[in-house]
């Protein structure tokens, strides 16, 4: 069985960083099962091919211990389609050879990892247990264009009738990690078969590899029930966390429908989070407070970055940080970034000593939403008490709200906001602060930024050198 992947991504060779594997060298991995190769047949500035072959042995599999061993086989064992067919087999060597591109890891090239590529996978032969448009059913809503083409069993023989067997190419524009994650957990979906016992532990691995996708996908019960091989014990808990885990992202994302809604044209968010970095990581800083961290989406970034050793999100919402602990993947995270991730529960407007001695301070879109006679403790508890070197804040632009059409005049972007503050106003609430407490502030815009009504957030990095 073969799996290629490949991209047009330039330099297509980056695929190289991304899988591991250097192209100039075919690479042999042992299997319980047989042997997996790496090795790239086609290697170019324009594109790169990566192929994965596993070369089954059939009497290794027969004499495999356990019921699943000989549930996996034909009844005639040593006659069957195991060593020309994706399976589970498949999955098991993605997840040993490739395991460092399936967990999101690239040393030499860390800012791949995030990077979507258009990329194509070509499977050699999968076979389908099923009608042939569950092909379809399944990668589509993936967002990948399907290819299949039905191979025969023998043309001299007719009467067989039609082959259940198919090479299947997935084209879409990706990460790698996502791709690899989709072919781990849906590759055996169509076989319906495993080669090993399903045991417990099955759950978390679905769970885990099927994250931020499945429990959104419209036939996640179908790929959960042939997943685990149609156990009802497994399949009704599994189908239980993924509908906990739907509800989660529909109540996550409730309370900023409506800004998000205005912002959606503009990737203002992605914007935001964007220039943020940019500001900790230019100020030198190594350890950094995410004040008001509610999800965790600056958190994620701020981890993944080497530059920073400790990193600590505060929330006043306990539901924002078990929201944030589960989209970071907290007790499943590698352990660099696990030693240096922590995340508090605790108030901006009382003083707390485990806010003090940090780099730095990140305050996103967090002030608007404190009442006006509380931003004086608010104050005090950032800039006197906490006083890490550096802190980046900010907050929105009303006068940039009369460019969405679907905003009534004199509305807020958000209803919890208490305030929004002209460019002038923030300048000159950041300027009081700044002279109060010995700090230098200077000014940016984030996202777009019009001629008359400035940029849609505005930015402010306070400094101090004592």
């Amino acid at each position: 069985m073969l799996l290629t992947l490949s991209t047009t991504h330039q330099p297509a060779t980056d695929l190289g960083y991304l899988l591991h594997k250097h192209p100039d060298r075919v690479q042999t991995f042992r299997q319980s099962f047989g042997n997996a190769v790496v090795y790239y047949p086609h290697v170019a500035n324009d594109r790169c091919e990566a192929c994965l072959l596993l070369d089954v042995d059939e009497v290794a599999l027969v004499r495999g211990k356990g019921r699943s061993a000989t549930k996996f086989l034909s009844d005639n064992q040593y006659v069957n389609d195991r060593p020309y067919v994706a399976s589970s087999l498949m999955s098991v060597a993605i997840a040993d050879v490739y395991r460092t591109a399936l967990n999101g890891a690239c040393k030499d090239r860390p800012e791949l990892v995030e990077t979507s590529l258009p990329l194509k996978a070509r499977i050699d032969v999968l076979p389908m247990r099923g009608p042939e448009k569950f092909l379809n059913e399944v990668f589509e809503p993936l967002g990948y264009t399907v290819e299949a083409e039905r191979k025969p069993l023998d043309p001299q023989f007719t009467e067989w009738g039609d082959s259940p067997y198919f090479s299947v190419t997935l084209t879409g524009t990706k990460t790698l990690v996502d791709l690899l994650k989709h072919l781990y957990v849906l590759i055996p979906v169509f076989d319906g078969r495993k080669h090993y016992f399903i045991s417990d532990d099955e759950l978390d691995k679905l769970l885990t590899k099927g994250e931020h996708w499945l429990a959104a996908h419209p036939a996640k019960e179908t790929i959960t029930r042939r997943y685990f091989n149609n156990k009802p014990s497994l399949y009704r808990q599994a189908l239980a966390r993924l509908v906990e885990e739907e509800q989660l992202d529909i109540d996550e994302a409730q309370p900023s429908r409506a800004e998000e809604s205005l912002e959606r044209k503009l990737s203002l968010n992605e914007q935001r989070l964007g220039t943020v970095l940019s500001a900790l990581r230019s100020s030198g800083a190594r350890s950094v407070v995410d004040l008001g961290c509610g999800e965790g989406k600056l958190l994620k970034e701020l981890i993944e970055d080497r530059q920073f050793h400790r990193v600590v999100g505060v929330d006043v919402a306990v539901r924002s940080l078990e929201i944030a602990s589960r989209r970071l993947k907290a007790h499943r995270l590698p352990l660099w970034m696990a030693e240096k991730l922590e995340l508090l529960h605790g108030s901006l407007i009382y003083r707390d000593k485990r806010l003090e001695n940090f780099d730095a301070a990140a305050v996103v879109e967090v002030i608007e939403h404190l009442d006006p006679p509380r931003l004086k403790a608010f104050e005090r508890v950032l800039f006197e008490f906490a006083r890490p070197k550096t802190v980046v804040l900010t907050t929105p632009n009303r006068e940039y709200n009369v460019m969405w059409e679907t905003l009534p005049e004199g509305r807020l972007r958000h209803p919890d906001h208490r305030f929004e503050w002209t460019r002038a106003e923030f300048q000159e609430w950041a300027d009081g602060v700044a002279e109060r407490f010995g700090y230098q502030v200077r000014f940016a815009p984030v996202g777009p930024v019009d001629e008359i009504v400035g940029s849609p957030t505005q930015m402010g990095v306070f400094t101090h050198d004592k």
